[in-house]
């Protein structure tokens, strides 16, 4: 913090003798004065071996961590918070109620100062939260503010707290879109030992608020930017499984959560080892129960189907849906003319067509698969390619069952009771 900043008297003693500021984390030489520890540090390490205040020659240049002057110096802030808000100068607008940026900072480099753990972060990252909140001008703020990322980050190693967790997460969201965060957040993941960093994030996945878990689950979405991103999120079977459970979840306030899970799998498949990873994790089974439930909306059953279509690309997944082919296919072909046209064809034309799964063309057939993609085909939504493949559909379920006009599977029935539809 600049000696400028507060416009407030700071009692003496909470002012570092050397830089003048309040100290972050003060800390106390052997002749009893207390110094902030990186000004005293830089000191030191200077070659000087004396007291800068006394000028004292040192016997001992150990540091011991002032821990009452810290606290003191941080109930002080909160203090001043809370009496700023409560002075009659105070306006009674929704802005009067967030610190300002000077406050911040102290803030800030309180928490970055307190090595011992002693200090109470929650209120600190409230405040900031609060702050953040108000405007974009404060985003940018923060996310500007020398190291103000990388100590939010490092709360997600080494906090277990529900509470505080759930504020690192919703900060991280609220600036996340701030230029150069994002790349700062990857780097700081995924440049270390990351296994801390997801296991905060199961924990928040599994009892945090509705949504600390949607902002959890759209921050893994923006560091899934590269290969290596995607890899290292799909590698972590913990992560994904949560995932998976959540949107196997059915309850009436999950749909935004169910988005937003469906959004970071897309973008984490979009590696081949993050598909595949997914797909022997179970993602098809999900997929299909997702899209099986009445009560699924549009947008979530549009993402379910991009997804099932990239599935569908690969061999694990043809052949993990053909061995669901009886849920699987019959959850898309029900989708057909509601959600993800085109990624419904594309799923069923993949199958049926290019890859000849007898399993999924039988499920086509007995689900009225054949007069639900004539129906696509007479709307005006249906152009170009997803055209062509339905009738290279409708010609494979024709010819692969001409056989059968007259068993169990229907296909003739159809054609002598729907003639008036015909393929445009």
């Amino acid at each position: 913090m600049g000696r400028e900043e507060l416009s407030i008297a700071v009692p003496s003693p909470f002012r570092c003798p050397i830089s003048m500021e309040v100290m972050k984390s003060p800390v106390s030489l052997c002749t009893g004065v207390t110094y902030d520890r990186s000004s005293i540090q830089h000191w030191l390490e200077s070659g000087h071996d004396t007291c800068p205040a006394t000028m004292q020659v040192l016997p001992s240049k150990h540091l011991v961590p002032n821990l009452t002057l810290h606290r003191l110096i941080h109930l002080w802030l909160l203090h001043h918070h809370h009496s700023s808000l409560n002075s009659p100068s105070s306006s009674s607008s929704s802005t009067s109620a967030s610190i300002s940026s000077e406050q911040v900072r102290v803030f800030v480099d309180m928490i970055e100062g307190d090595n011992g753990g002693q200090l109470d972060c929650h209120d600190y990252l409230a405040k900031i939260v609060d702050f953040a909140k108000v405007r974009d001008e404060n985003r940018r703020f923060l996310a500007h503010s020398e190291s103000f990322v990388e100590v939010i980050v490092s709360f997600l190693c080494k906090s277990r707290e529900i509470e505080v967790l759930e504020l690192v997460v919703r900060v991280l969201y609220l600036i996340m879109s701030q230029k150069g965060v994002e790349e700062r957040v990857h780097r700081l993941i995924f440049g270390s030992n990351n296994q801390k960093y997801f296991s905060s994030i199961c924990l928040l996945l599994r009892d945090g608020s509705l949504s600390s878990k949607i902002e959890s689950v759209r921050i893994l979405e923006s560091l899934a930017s590269d290969s290596e991103s995607k890899r290292g999120i799909a590698e972590k079977e913990d992560l994904v499984s949560v995932l998976f459970h959540l949107l196997s979840s059915d309850n009436a306030d999950t749909a935004d959560l169910h988005d937003a899970i469906l959004s970071c799998l897309i973008a984490v498949s979009g590696s081949r080892f993050g598909k595949s990873k997914l797909i022997r994790l179970g993602l098809v089974r999900v997929l299909s129960e997702r899209l099986s439930n009445p009560n699924t909306k549009t947008s979530t059953a549009e993402k379910s189907l991009n997804l099932l279509s990239v599935a569908a690309s690969c061999g694990e997944g043809r052949s993990t849906i053909s061995e669901d082919s009886k849920q699987c296919a019959a959850a898309v072909v029900e989708r057909l003319m509601k959600a993800g046209t085109e990624d419904a064809v594309a799923v069923l034309w993949g199958m049926c067509c290019l890859h000849g799964d007898r399993k999924v063309k039988d499920v086509v057939v007995k689900s009225n698969g054949v007069t639900k993609l004539l129906l696509v085909m007479q709307s005006e939504y249906c152009e170009g390619h997803v055209r062509w493949m339905c009738a290279e559909l409708l010609k494979v379920l024709r010819d692969g069952f001409k056989s059968a006009a007259s068993g169990g599977l229907g296909l003739g029935r159809y054609e002598t009771k729907t003639t008036h539809i015909m393929p445009c």
